[in-house]
């Protein structure tokens, strides 16, 4: 994030012997000390640079079903999602939801995804497939995702650095949690499994908008949970 750096004015006084001073040169008048400050603060608005801050100020916590391709569409007790929620996650004020179609559902299992109207490539979504009882090895699920993911696929061909860990939230269940870092772009991945089904939730940012959003990008990755 940007810091701006204020100058400061720094003022000083002499005092006067008691002894009659001889009589000084004329001295140009300077500038009122307030056009002098006005002046200053005019050069520093615009010679700082633009502020990097988050523009999002609030969420929206979302609920998703991981309702199968059949079941789509609130169909099969499916309407009332905050009731039959299996995960949730929260998402930007002003990002749009994408309508998720029956074959890109049953294809590669994506399940929900809000992008940011302004930069579509900014977004989150998440995925799911069934028969996960549990989690296998980091890097073997870390490949599968990318199997059915072409963006993710070339984000990792070209990625500068990959990382991965393993935490648990307060009821111990297990997430893993990639970073994926690139010249072309950024993406945060936080994996887990419960109630035989696996979860993958990614948040993806081309590398300006990571650098602008960081904090809201991080924000609603680390939101990401499962429903018990």
């Amino acid at each position: 994030m940007a810091t701006i750096f204020s100058p400061s004015a720094l003022l000083s006084s002499t005092t006067s012997s008691a002894a009659k001073p001889a009589p000084l040169a004329a001295i140009p008048q300077s500038k009122p000390l307030a056009t002098t400050l006005a002046a200053t603060a005019l050069a520093a608005t615009i010679l700082s640079p633009p502020s990097l801050a988050d523009p999002p100020s609030s969420y929206k916590l979302y609920y998703g079903t991981a309702a199968s391709a059949a079941n789509y569409g609130g169909y099969g007790g499916n309407s009332d999602k905050k009731a039959s929620a299996e995960y949730t996650y929260e998402v930007p004020e002003g990002w749009k939801e994408k309508l998720i179609s029956k074959i890109q559902k049953g294809t590669n299992g994506t399940d929900s995804e809000f992008y940011n109207p302004k930069k579509k490539a900014e977004k989150e979504y998440l995925t799911f497939l069934g028969g996960f009882p549990r989690l296998a090895p980091k890097e073997f699920i870390l490949n599968n995702l990318a199997l059915s993911d072409v963006d993710l696929q070339d984000l990792i061909a070209a990625a500068d650095a990959v990382t991965s860990e393993e935490r648990k939230d307060d009821k111990g269940q297990v997430y893993y949690v990639y970073e994926i870092d690139g010249a072309a772009g950024h993406s945060l991945i936080s994996v887990t499994c419960a109630k035989n089904k696996l979860y993958a939730h990614f948040v993806n940012a081309p590398a300006p908008e990571w650098k602008r959003h960081q904090e809201t990008l991080m924000h609603i990755h680390q939101s990401f949970k499962t429903v018990d």
